[in-house]
């Protein structure tokens, strides 16, 4: 028991330790949450408050659950596969494999990730004669998958106008086409489940009698549907409820575009009359000047919670603060101070470059590769996301079930076998006609687009039957050979790389059966009954030995559709992969839960970070406040900031005022540099003498103080000069980015931000100073 509680600070361990209510751990960036999260599990095994198999716990990634998995099976000797941790949307796959007759689901009902969603709904469109300029695929999506996150069904959604009556219409054809189709959309495993639960009462007491302990890391990150799936579990508002320990941390709450709801938190307060409120404010990640900026940021959002992060690392080094006149000339500064990290020692894969927006990776990758150095941005496809792997899985999905459309269609003529447009498009008809799958339509085809169609067919039952007793990763070598695939890509000029993909994927199917414990040998095709009768050892879809085929709790799946689901799973997992020893180009969404040696975070103007549309939200601004934060939060020893006076984006020029947030940070935790303006640029253009020399540091006065030198070198004698703060009666506060003509003749070009760029005659604009 010590040794399983040493080392703990005293918030972790009264976390650890709390009683069996429900609690809510405010953690803070760095602050050991996942530490405190898996001791807090083991901790209540060992005392005997619960068994490994009634406690559940609910991450946002497969990495984090994994990781979970991984320190628990270290602190104690129990066999983690069984047990019920994953994310949301892994253990609704694995309820709804269980009851799927309940969740009249069909048996290999199969997942669909993004892409393949947007490839259905395109379908659905074309179909039903949509117009798919007035009613765009993606808009549909995320209508759809927005209705299903505030757990509602077509039928439920208040439509008022003609579009949104519309949306409606199509998301019943949607729903339909999938139960036909044998398939579920990510945010339809959570409703399906949370509906599932809703209505069978005994099965959700079993549950509830079941898990007396939900753990929930990330819980700033659920959406409605998820709380209230969470409230369904726990039993709350019915007599001998479970508890949940809530991890979270309102202050990195950053996806409310994806439908998260901050205020869970506080709603969770209330609604489980939670008593026990514990901060983890300990930092043992980053410097002293890096958190006191992060505190001094985020306290200038309301309605959150509260806490001060600290740390005994000490102060370290001051927060490095960079103005470039254009961008090109940030991404020249970023290779400058990255070559003197690495001389420092510091690897390039510890370090991060973070921007708001994908948009500006473009000048800063132009120089990487201009200069040489290696890089790997983030946000790319994951493995099971690349063309040539879901060809791959297309062929397996119709292995296990051949009336999947979507995989049908992805494949029917590729690699090519002279199929085209016209013959679909009959035999979609034909299936229509009949409702029946186009699959199944097949027979009723004629001519050559019968004799092509068919040949298909045969190819795809000849593969089922020649796989019938082989093991789930000689089955994905057979499918590889014998539907061409790699045949194909052996003709094309750089298809060594989709090769080696593709040949990657034996790998990932003999380690899936290996982890999830089904057996070198058992056969792909069959599940736990089948394996039983066939003498292999009967186990769950989670790869735990079962005694029953027939108990509640065992999945019926069989490898090939467990693998099938995680792939699905694995597809759409958001979280960030580290990379091989190259500079980190990554949004600051993407960088969520990642940290690194040295952080750049770039472009902090008005407009793109606060990004623009945020003044246009409720709570936008705050919601960007968080973003930031997180960016801050992301660095261990050393932090740089930068901004633009000039930056092209979206093929247009925009001159830019530094973004707000800088009036947040502490002055003392910042070091200002600031550049030797170029000739060229474009002040000097507009014979704006900003040009400073090495003779300005020696003058004396703080880095703050010469920094802000460099603007005051110009005005033109009009009594104003270049880069000062001004105020205007109409547009509001804004910066002068240029000064023209001379006194009594002066006009100004200044940047308001939101009202845009202004030319003044400053003779007549009743301007105002404003102090900064």
């Amino acid at each position: 028991m010590q040794n399983l509680l040493q080392n703990l600070n005293p918030e972790q361990l009264a976390a650890v330790t709390l009683p069996p209510q429900s609690a809510l751990i405010l953690a803070g960036a760095g602050s050991g949450k996942t530490r405190v999260l898996t001791t807090r599990i083991a901790w209540l095994i060992q005392t005997g408050q619960v068994s490994p198999a009634g406690i559940m716990a609910v991450t946002f990634t497969n990495k984090a659950a994994k990781e979970m998995l991984t320190r628990l099976s270290a602190m104690l000797p129990v066999n983690t596969r069984g047990m019920w941790i994953g994310t949301f949307h892994g253990l609704c796959n694995r309820l709804l494999r269980t009851h799927y007759k309940d969740a009249a689901l069909p048996q290999a009902f199969q997942i669909l990730d993004s892409q393949d969603q947007l490839s259905m709904i395109k379908r659905l469109l074309k179909a039903n004669n949509v117009d798919d300029e007035k009613y765009p695929a993606k808009d549909l999506m995320y209508f759809i998958n927005n209705a299903k996150d505030q757990g509602l069904r077509a039928h439920q959604v208040e439509a008022y106008e003609p579009i949104t009556r519309k949306f409606v219409e199509l998301y019943e054809l949607y729903d339909q086409q999938c139960q036909k189709e044998g398939v579920v959309d990510f945010a339809e495993l959570l409703l399906r489940a949370y509906e599932l639960l809703s209505r069978n009462a005994p099965l959700r007491q079993h549950y509830q009698m079941r898990f007396r302990h939900i753990l929930v890391d990330e819980f700033q990150d659920t959406n409605d549907l998820q709380y209230n799936l969470l409230k369904l579990l726990a039993g709350q508002g019915e007599q001998g409820g479970g508890a949940i320990f809530a991890v979270g941390d309102d202050d990195q709450s950053i996806y409310a575009f994806r439908g998260a709801n901050v205020g869970n938190m506080m709603k969770f307060e209330q609604d489980f009359r939670v008593q026990n409120l514990i901060k983890l404010e300990q930092n043992y990640r980053s410097h002293g000047h890096i958190l006191d900026s992060a505190n001094y940021l985020i306290a200038n959002n309301s309605q959150r919670l509260g806490k001060n992060l600290r740390t005994d690392a000490g102060q370290g080094e001051q927060v490095r603060v960079y103005e470039a006149s254009k961008d090109l000339e940030e991404a020249q500064w970023i290779i400058e101070e990255t070559k003197s990290l690495m001389a420092d020692g510091v690897p390039r894969s510890e370090i991060a470059v973070l921007y708001r927006s994908n948009a500006q990776s473009r000048v800063i990758e132009h120089a990487l590769f201009a200069a040489g150095m290696p890089y790997t941005v983030y946000g790319g496809l994951r493995y099971f996301q690349r063309a040539e792997v879901k060809h791959a899985i297309a062929y397996l999905q119709l292995m296990d079930n051949p009336h999947n459309d979507s995989a049908f269609l992805r494949v029917v003529n590729f690699p090519t076998r002279g199929i085209g447009v016209r013959s679909i498009e009959q035999l979609q008809m034909a299936a229509d006609a009949y409702g029946i799958s186009l699959y199944a339509a097949v027979p009723y085809m004629t001519g050559k687009a019968g004799t092509s169609l068919g040949a298909f067919v045969k190819l795809i039952e000849g593969m089922r039957m020649e796989t019938q007793q082989l093991a789930l990763p000689e089955l994905v070598r057979v499918v590889l050979e014998r539907s061409t695939l790699l045949a194909h890509y052996q003709t094309e000029k750089e298809g060594a790389d989709r090769i080696e993909n593709l040949e990657q994927m034996v790998n990932a199917a003999t380690q899936f059966v290996q982890e999830e414990g089904f057996g070198q040998n058992a056969p792909a095709h069959l599940g736990p009954q089948a394996q039983a009768q066939a003498g292999q050892p009967v186990v769950s879809g989670d790869g735990l030995e079962i005694i029953d085929a027939d108990a509640a709790l065992a999945t019926v799946m069989s490898p090939l559709a467990a693998f099938l689901a995680h792939a699905s799973l694995e597809a759409g997992d958001a979280q960030a992969q580290a990379g091989q020893d190259a500079l980190q180009l990554m949004t600051v969404h993407s960088a969520k839960g990642l940290e690194f040696d040295a952080v750049f975070i770039t472009g902090l103007e008005e407009g793109l970070f606060p990004h623009e549309s945020s003044s246009r939200e409720d709570n936008g601004v705050d919601e960007e406040r968080r973003l930031m934060y997180v960016a801050i939060t992301r660095a261990r020893r050393r932090l740089y900031m930068s901004f633009t006076q000039q930056r092209m984006l979206h093929g247009q020029t925009r001159f830019n005022m530094k973004s707000r947030f800088f009036n947040e940070l502490p002055e003392e935790s910042l070091k200002w540099l600031s550049p030797r303006v170029q000739q060229g640029n474009w002040f000097s253009n507009r014979k704006a003498t900003t040009a400073w020399d090495d003779a300005d540091f020696r003058s004396g006065g703080t880095d703050n103080q010469i920094a802000r030198q460099i603007t005051q070198k110009s005005g033109g004698g009009s009594g104003w000069r270049i880069g000062e703060s001004v105020a205007h009666a109409k547009f509001g506060e804004g910066v002068i980015v240029n000064i023209e003509g001379g006194a009594g003749a002066a006009r100004a070009q200044i940047n308001f931000g939101a009202a845009g760029m202004k030319v003044l005659d400053l003779s007549v604009a009743k301007l105002e100073r404003v102090a900064r």
